[in-house]
């Protein structure tokens, strides 16, 4: 179970042999001399030693405390375990994962998180800012691990080459780091660990058993308590040859653009590492290990500790464990760099000196190159593309004359298809990188062994990470979807198609334009060439138009027919920059729980990027991660393209990452996310309660507006803009402003929502002793009747009751006057406060504001230029007119349950109460 993608039980034979795949070696005969104690997992890979415990240890087979004084150590993978667990063994050995592999899929690293992890190559734990994470599963290794590992992630999306759709969807396994409560579906005990790598967990649908029991659990995955809200990976296709995961999963390249090159500093960075001691333990030495040509071009070695009086056979067995090798000392030799030197001597301290032997060994020691000896026959494993039934690969002998099509044609005949014409089918090398699948395919004259001899020159560890397939010579049709954004809006299609032309000089018989937002300043555009969709997707990067920066996203297409009948997928937007490093931290949970297809960070190309992927998904739900104003740019978004989506109406649900979170406290999400489990969160939001909310339309009209309320002239073209919130003139907005502007003046100080509202009081103080008489200089109108404003500095327009981070600003009173609000009730509340202290008062709740109106249309006349804010967004306003009026239909909105919020709230972080807003949410 060494982190790989698989289900072994359909694999029965791929754990056959101690060898790498593809290659299929013969079981270990006899054992060296000086290989004392040594228990030969030959099926798992391991190479387990009985060792003596000097610590507390545990098992990582059973995750039980080893009792007593010995334990049975792998030397490659560091796995430990009982004596008794030797006869339960089913933890693969790290150096036999790119065997267990089931379908290729590249994993999508980034900086891991601050939480405690295990390394899922060396089974030590990750520490510092040297170790990495998966984006979208939950492989953590430390940086110079990484290259040891394969490409073992889950597949969000089938691939066509490799991989016929079957009826039964599989587990995909992937062993530790577990939570320390997880219990073994099979056996009911304890399986998770937080002190070793143990037990395992399918990471679609969450399921938890012990490495043992295991192969009890049903081999199909069910995608677990989220499978109504998740997308089911065939459900979703995506041409994605020429494209890394990272553009794939539109994974922001800042998270990785440190890792670009790790496969060049890697194993250096492992050398380094280990070779900072002046000199190596008493009897022992160091020597420098490169695994092939590419290593040595970059200086990329490994530090081989050996005893000084040890047999060629022990050196090379060594270099092979450490590399992560599973294949026989006997097929390979050293030989020394820059020379033709080969290692004969059967006792290295002999050809290395005496007593000054310390001294050359201060920059790391000889430095030697691990190569494969020359064969003339060997066995190599191919595996079926597209397998129809039967055995995932066959085993084929291959010989100096074997070339491409007489493989072919043996392995058509072993899988009992002769009958099928050998011409239309090709053998591909897949090169299981863990950072990219490469594919290559082989001319029917190319020599097998040719090739297995340039792979393993170039780098065994290579060679441990190829397989073979045979494909059968299949032309599709290529659809890659890009879109494109940045571009000026409101441009009519033939517009948009002559600026993408002169801009990206696309050509018009392999590109087309499927669908155009102009509101957005967008282009869909579907591509039937790989190398064209890679170089618009390039060269969009690096192109600006009226000095903004394009964006270029790639984008999968959803297939509807593939959807259950009682699916209703989830949609997530999560914005990264709100709530410190809360909202990173959630982006990268929903990518492991959900289709990672399905969750979009909001920062890279904005809400349309989601919309337009789900926008023929007949019924689906919205959740945003951010804080009002991230909700509130969702919704402005979604209104504008409403009428190309099937499902126009998504209810949308709500995780407070922002500062006031005033619509969330309305909708009982919260004051501010309080780092509840993601998978907590999704529960939540598949339980929630579809409501109705209120949206508004305001009409900035600026005019020269004279005192008796004339329009003297034009001053600016009108503006339009949404409110969900409240809309705020004078004060509060002037204070509002100042708040903003410090944000943007020094935005990584404001990663706490603490931090935020201190600096807000702060602002605040800075205006007490401000004055204006806002009654005259505005006229108001509410439901065309002129209402008298009273003396007051501020006044605001409420949709929801919940106003400044939950103050209840309408008040709680009963009054006849007017009715109790509601986010669905058609009408504003029109209300005052007389300056900074009321403000005050009101965010105490000491007092409530002055009420002075309800209504559904609201007409305002400025005279002077003022203050204004719409939910958190403020700038100044010239005079002129302000109407507000209902905007078209009601929003629907999810509202958390009661149940679900008693069990998760336990009252706010900031000390309030969950607002009293949330009294009257929706009703």
């Amino acid at each position: 179970m060494a982190d790989s993608n698989r289900d072994i039980s359909p694999y029965p034979d791929s754990t056959v042999c101690r060898t790498a795949s593809p290659l299929a070696g013969k079981k270990r005969a006899q054992h060296s001399p000086g290989l004392r104690n040594k228990y030969q997992s030959s099926a798992l890979g391991h190479c387990l030693k009985r060792v003596t415990l000097t610590k507390p240890t545990y098992c990582h087979s059973c995750s039980d405390f080893i009792w007593g004084l010995v334990g049975f150590l792998c030397e490659v993978c560091n796995f430990m375990c009982h004596e008794k667990c030797l006869k339960t063994l089913r933890s693969a050995c790290s150096c036999m994962t790119p065997s267990l592999v089931r379908v290729p899929a590249a994993h999508c690293f980034g900086p891991a998180g601050q939480k405690k992890r295990f390394c899922c190559v060396c089974r030590k734990q990750t520490e510092g800012n040297s170790a990495l994470r998966c984006e979208v599963c939950e492989l953590h290794v430390h940086a110079d691990c990484a290259v040891f590992s394969c490409a073992d992630c889950r597949s969000p999306h089938p691939d066509g080459t490799l991989e016929q759709l079957q009826d039964t969807f599989h587990h995909h396994w992937r062993e530790g780091n577990l939570a320390s409560a997880a219990r073994c579906d099979v056996c009911r005990r304890s399986c998770g660990s937080s002190d070793v790598l143990s037990g395992i967990r399918c990471e679609w649908c969450g399921v938890t058993s012990h490495t043992a029991c295991y192969l009890s659990v049903p081999p199909e995955c069910t995608l677990g308590r989220l499978r109504c809200m998740m997308l089911h990976p065939a459900c979703v296709r995506l041409d994605s040859r020429n494209f890394s995961k990272m553009h794939c999963y539109r994974v922001m390249e800042s998270c990785s653009q440190d890792l670009d090159n790790s496969d060049d500093v890697d194993q250096s960075a492992a050398a380094s590492k280990e070779g900072q001691p002046a000199a190596p333990e008493s009897g022992k030495q160091l020597l420098k290990v490169f695994d092939g040509d590419d290593a040595v071009k970059r200086g990329g070695f490994r530090l081989v500790s050996i005893m000084r009086a040890t047999t060629n056979e022990e050196v090379v067995e060594a270099a092979l464990r450490t590399f992560f090798l599973p294949d026989e000392p006997q097929d390979f030799e050293l030989q020394e760099v820059g020379g033709v030197q080969r290692l004969h001597s059967d006792d290295i301290l002999n050809r290395n000196g005496g007593t000054d032997n310390r001294s050359s060994l201060k920059d790391g020691g000889d430095a030697w190159l691990l190569r494969a000896k020359p064969r003339d026959h060997e066995v190599i494993q191919v595996y079926a593309g597209r397998p129809r039934s039967g055995a995932a690969f066959v085993s084929v002998s291959v010989s100096r004359n074997s070339s491409a099509a007489s493989v072919v044609s043996e392995v058509l005949a072993l899988l009992h298809r002769q009958e099928e014409d050998a011409s239309t089918f090709s053998l591909m090398e897949v090169y299981m990188s863990s950072k990219q699948v490469q594919r290559q395919t082989l001319s029917p004259q190319e020599k097998i062994q040719d090739k297995l001899q340039e792979i393993r020159k170039v780098s065994l560890r290579q060679m441990n990470q190829t397989r073979f397939y045979v494909v059968e010579n299949r032309k599709q049709a290529v659809q890659v979807s890009l879109l494109i954004g940045g571009l000026t809006p409101l441009l009519s299609k033939d517009e948009y198609v002559q600026l993408i032309q002169e801009q990206l000089s696309i050509k018009s018989h392999l590109v087309t334009v499927s669908h155009v937002y102009t509101s957005q300043g967008a282009v869909a555009l579907q591509i039937s060439c790989f190398s064209e969709a890679e170089r618009i997707y390039m060269l969009a990067k690096d192109t600006t138009v009226n000095n903004k920066t394009l964006t270029s996203l790639v984008i999968p297409e959803i297939e509807n027919n593939e959807l259950g009948e009682d699916v209703c997928p989830l949609l997530v937007f999560v914005n990264p920059k709100s709530g410190g490093m809360k909202g990173r931290e959630l982006l990268y949970g929903f990518r492991k729980l959900l289709n990672p297809h399905q969750v979009f960070d909001i920062s890279n190309g904005g809400p349309l990027a989601g919309l337009h992927t789900f926008r023929e998904v007949p019924r689906f739900r919205v959740l945003v991660c951010g804080g009002d104003g991230t909700v509130g740019w969702v919704l402005g978004v979604l209104e504008a393209v409403r009428h190309k989506l099937v499902c126009r109406e998504p209810p949308i649900g709500i995780v407070p990452l922002g500062t006031g979170n005033d619509l969330s406290r309305v909708l009982r999400w919260g004051a501010g996310y309080s780092s509840e489990s993601p998978h907590h969160i999704l529960v939540s939001v598949d339980e929630a309660d579809e409501v109705l909310m209120d949206r508004w339309t305001i009409l900035l009209d600026a005019q020269d507006v004279s005192e008796d309320g004339k329009d003297n002239g034009f001053l600016e073209p009108p503006k339009i803009v949404q409110m969900n919130n409240y809309f705020g003139l004078g004060i509060d907005a002037e204070v509002s402003l100042d708040f903003h502007q410090a944000r943007e003046d020094d935005p990584d100080k404001f990663t706490s929502r603490f931090h935020n509202k201190g600096v807000y009081v702060k602002v605040g103080l800075q205006k007490i002793s401000w004055t204006r008489s806002l009654h005259q200089e505005l006229q108001l109108q509410v439901d065309a009747q002129n209402v008298p404003l009273p003396h007051i500095e501020g006044l605001i327009f409420l949709n929801i009751p919940s106003w400044g981070s939950g103050a209840d600003l309408w008040g709680s009173e009963v009054d006849v006057r007017h009715g109790k609000p509601s986010i669905d009730d058609g009408l504003l509340e029109v209300v005052g406060v007389t300056g900074v202290v009321h403000m005050g008062q009101v965010q105490s709740g000491l007092r409530s504001g002055i009420r002075i109106a309800q209504g559904n249309y609201i007409r305002l006349t400025v005279s002077k230029p003022i203050h204004v804010q719409v939910d958190g967004e403020p700038w100044i306003q010239p005079p002129g007119h302000i109407i507000i009026s209902a905007a078209g239909p009601k929003v629907r909105m999810l509202r958390k349950s009661k149940q679900k919020q008693k069990k998760s709230s336990g009252g706010s972080k900031d000390g309030r109460s969950e607002s009293p807003s949330s009294r009257d949410g929706g009703n």
